[in-house]
């Protein structure tokens, strides 16, 4: 349909006459005729009334044959009607007795335009992207200074993947009229979507804040979205919302960011506003669901869940919900048979998934896994993961990960060690799968060379994505006990860390390792740090509380620390250990032993476990149960590769097994 090739289709059936002399009277009577049919056309919609304003065209082209006016008119007429083929041959007719008519150009781009709304993606969509191009490259240079086209033209260049030009006309639009809210947000986005949030933000604040609008303001949200940036992505939606109270979108927008940054009963509100303003927002319930599972309202959850599923038939996220909800209650049963079904649901024969099918496959394939392993099902929870693998590079390398994980939870060394080798071999650039393989490395007694394979991976200079490496090198050396060396790691990753969320996460590290140092204070600061940026942090909530119930200190606080990562996750083993260590430091040994029981029905092989609840049998008069958990958390403990065992642990545990066994002895019958 390229102009070039219908030239000698795209002669108008109504060429003009010469022989014939022009009439403009008899043009103009029959250009009133078919504006009225025209008319009836859009209030009736009848194809007779349609026919009959085309006829008229023609009669009144026929009397004034060089009208371009009357020309595009039908052109016009043509494309109303659907009559497509029509339309374009009488556009490019136009264009080709006048190259400069901005109108039929504008006709013929806009029907460009609507078959490629029609169509699929593929070589003929794309050759029809390329003729709307072609038609509104025209346009800009026949009026240049029309903002409209520049935006167009950018954002077909957009979908031409053309990011450079598409920025050239934006920037165009904006140097044209630098207040166009349209011009800045379409360039924005462009920045949004190269990934450069900075110059996305630059450009929305360079309108000056009383000339901003709720559209600005929701633009500027969702670019701090983008960077993670939750706080200034919360101020900027809120903004949006006050300027416009109805503006759902961003009231969505706001209640996401609440939700990300951990502020969870302001997420709530807002989420509850959204479902009582659009009852029908399914995704409004989904999120206060989520809400109300984080914060341990498990029944609450689930009736939710309930008014949510009244409302979408074949979404995949409500099933999913469900299922997060049955496994944080405890109720893992359903909650594997729900898996088991989205796993069912989104299987296809020929197990060929696109990118979106095989991530969310994988999703469901990975938490089936999880829970598996959380019940001590160690080869399902393998050969589940497994299935993870043939689901694209990404999936498959974070299958082998929660392989290698399960391997070592079991204790089982030399296969953690094989599937890292085999792992690294199938995605030698991978330079996760090769930390691991290095952690593996030192476990097995060849430090120097896990050391050298993390160090190998590192870029050097500023390059961002050393910050993980570093970490990685950090953790590595606190398995061996360098402490000195591990915090010059973790220093070097924190001088990478650009958003909150990576410089939390490096205060965590940091807290670790001064933990595991025993330097408390120093340990406290950081994950409180943790805390000030995510409340809902349950890892820094079970530190702090474990921290200070282990010394005996500030027992009550240590209890609500643990108590809140609890809410958030109330089937964790180390959790569940944590809180039963602090009961049992303030003397309620019933509501140590329930939850102490009930951790080490989760994680039997953990030494820790054993140790305390043989701590507590001991203290409550049960010897002989006391010496049986001592003797298996030794037994464990010699399972263990050296990097995972305390020395000093493992020597009290001894001595308290010895002299229990001394004292049981003698109270034998002689």
């Amino acid at each position: 349909m390229r102009d070039g090739n219908a030239n000698s289709q795209a002669k108008s059936a109504l060429a003009a006459n010469p022989k014939k002399p022009r009439d403009r009277a008899a043009a103009y009577y029959h250009y009133a005729l078919a504006h009225s049919y025209e008319e009836l056309v859009a209030l009736y919609g009848r194809s007779e009334y349609a026919n009959k304003a085309i006829d008229e065209y023609k009669q009144a082209i026929e009397n004034d044959p060089d009208s371009e006016f009357l020309n595009s008119g039908l052109a016009e007429l043509y494309a109303k009607t659907s009559r497509i083929r029509d339309a374009v041959l009488e556009a490019q007719a136009i264009i080709q007795r006048d190259p400069k008519n901005v109108e039929a150009r504008k006709l013929l781009g806009r029907i460009y335009l609507r078959s490629l709304g029609d169509m699929q993606s593929g070589t003929q969509s794309s050759e029809v992207l390329k003729l709307a191009i072609e038609q509104f490259e025209q346009i800009v240079q026949i009026e240049p200074k029309a903002i409209d086209n520049h935006l167009l033209l950018g954002r077909l260049y957009i979908l031409n993947k053309d990011l450079l030009k598409a920025e050239n006309e934006f920037k165009t639009a904006v140097k044209l009229q630098p207040d166009s809210e349209e011009a800045v947000t379409n360039l924005a986005y462009l920045y949004n979507e190269e990934g450069d949030g900075h110059k996305a933000a630059q450009t929305l604040t360079s309108v000056p804040e009383p000339g901003r609008s709720a559209k600005l303001y929701s633009a500027l949200g969702y670019t701090y979205e983008q960077q993670k940036d939750y706080k200034k992505a919360i101020d900027a939606y809120r903004k949006a919302v006050e300027q416009d109270k109805e503006n759902l979108d961003a009231m969505r927008g706001l209640a996401q960011n609440l939700l990300s940054d951990g502020q969870l009963d302001a997420a709530i509100e807002q989420y509850k506003l959204i479902a009582e303003a659009d009852p029908t927002d399914a995704q409004a319930l989904v999120r206060i669901s989520e809400i109300q599972r984080r914060t341990g309202k498990l029944d609450a959850a689930l009736e939710t869940l309930k008014k949510a599923e009244s409302l979408v038939q074949d979404s995949l996220e409500v099933p999913y919900d469900f299922a997060l909800t049955y496994s944080a209650m405890g109720r893992y049963d359903e909650a594997i048979q729900a898996f088991q079904k989205l796993i069912d649901r989104t299987a296809k024969a020929d197990g060929k998934y696109d990118t979106s099918e095989g991530n969310n496959r994988a999703l469901f394939v990975e938490h089936l896994g999880n829970l598996y392993r959380e019940i001590g099902k160690t080869q399902l929870a393998l050969d589940t993961y497994r299935k993870m693998l043939p689901l694209n590079d990404d999936n498959a390398i974070r299958g082998y990960t929660n392989i290698i994980d399960t391997y070592r939870e079991a204790k089982q060394w030399s296969q953690a060690t094989a599937v890292a080798q085999e792992a690294v071999a199938k995605y030698p650039n991978d330079r996760s799968l090769k930390i691991a393989l290095a952690g593996q490395l030192v476990d097995n007694g060849q430090a120097d060379a896990g050391l050298a394979q993390a160090k190998s991976l590192l870029k050097g200079g500023d390059n961002k994505d050393d910050r993980e490496i570093y970490v990685a090198i950090s953790n590595i050396y606190s398995r061996l006990r360098r402490w000195k060396e591990a915090e010059e790691a973790v220093a070097e990753a924190d001088k990478l860390s650009k958003t909150p969320d990576e410089k939390e996460y490096v205060a965590f590290v940091q807290g670790s390792i001064y933990e595991r140092q025993k330097k408390f204070d120093m340990a406290e600061e950081r994950f409180k740090r943790v805390l000030a940026n995510d409340p809902q942090n349950a890892q820094a909530l079970n530190y702090l509380g474990y921290m200070l119930a282990d010394r005996g200190l500030r027992l009550e606080e240590a209890v609500g620390y643990l108590k809140k990562a609890l809410e958030i996750d109330p089937q964790n083993s180390a959790y569940l250990d944590s809180i039963g260590w602090a009961y049992y430091k303030q003397g309620n040994y019933d509501l140590a032993e329930a939850n102490l029981l009930k951790a080490i029905s989760k994680s039997s092989n953990d030494a820790t476990l054993h140790e305390h609840i043989g701590d507590l049998y001991q203290k409550t008069g049960r010897l002989k149960q006391a010496a049986e958990h001592w003797a298996r958390a030794l037994d464990e403990w010699n399972k263990s590769v050296p990097t995972e065992v305390d020395n000093t642990d493992v020597a009290k545990v001894q001595k308290k097994l010895e002299g229990a066994r001394v004292k049981l002895a003698q109270q034998q019958p002689k």
